[in-house]
């Protein structure tokens, strides 16, 4: 898949909002949704191999253009993950949506884990949800 990204705001220099769109297949997409890595995502992908990382990186760039349920997927009304296979191991990210703002929407990593299977511990959704919550009392609180 061609994948090239193109910088709108150069030749629209009257446009105020920033939009950044990619070129697939010869087809314009814009960006759905921004993504939010939270601390406790950052320091799981500093324990991965690079190759992995990248995958992942690449993987969560694509999920902003392009629906697919392969890498980014609803796991129950509020948890949302990503997922990459890589050399026989499942990464997934758990996410949660923040459309609070009228401007943007953003989609917010909680944490991540390694899976040798497909199927996903329950505490993990769990984890995810808490993580969400604390998120947003914190939010009401700015």
């Amino acid at each position: 898949m061609g994948c090239r990204l193109l910088n709108i705001a150069n030749k629209f220099p009257y446009i105020r909002t920033f939009h950044i769109f990619v070129l697939i297949n010869n087809r314009i997409k814009k960006q759905k949704f921004e993504v939010v890595l939270l601390k406790e995502v950052w320091d799981f992908l500093d324990t991965l191999p690079e190759k992995a990382k990248e995958k992942i990186f690449y993987n969560i760039d694509k999920s902003k253009y392009v629906n697919n349920s392969e890498i980014f997927k609803k796991l129950d009304e509020d948890i949302w993950e990503f997922k990459t296979m890589y050399n026989k191991t499942y990464y997934r990210i758990m996410s949660f949506w923040d459309k609070t703002e009228k401007t943007e929407t953003l989609v917010v990593t909680t944490h991540g884990i390694i899976k040798k299977t497909d199927k996903l511990p329950k505490e993990e959704i769990e984890k995810a949800r808490a993580i969400m919550k604390l998120y947003f009392e914190q939010k009401l609180k700015k």
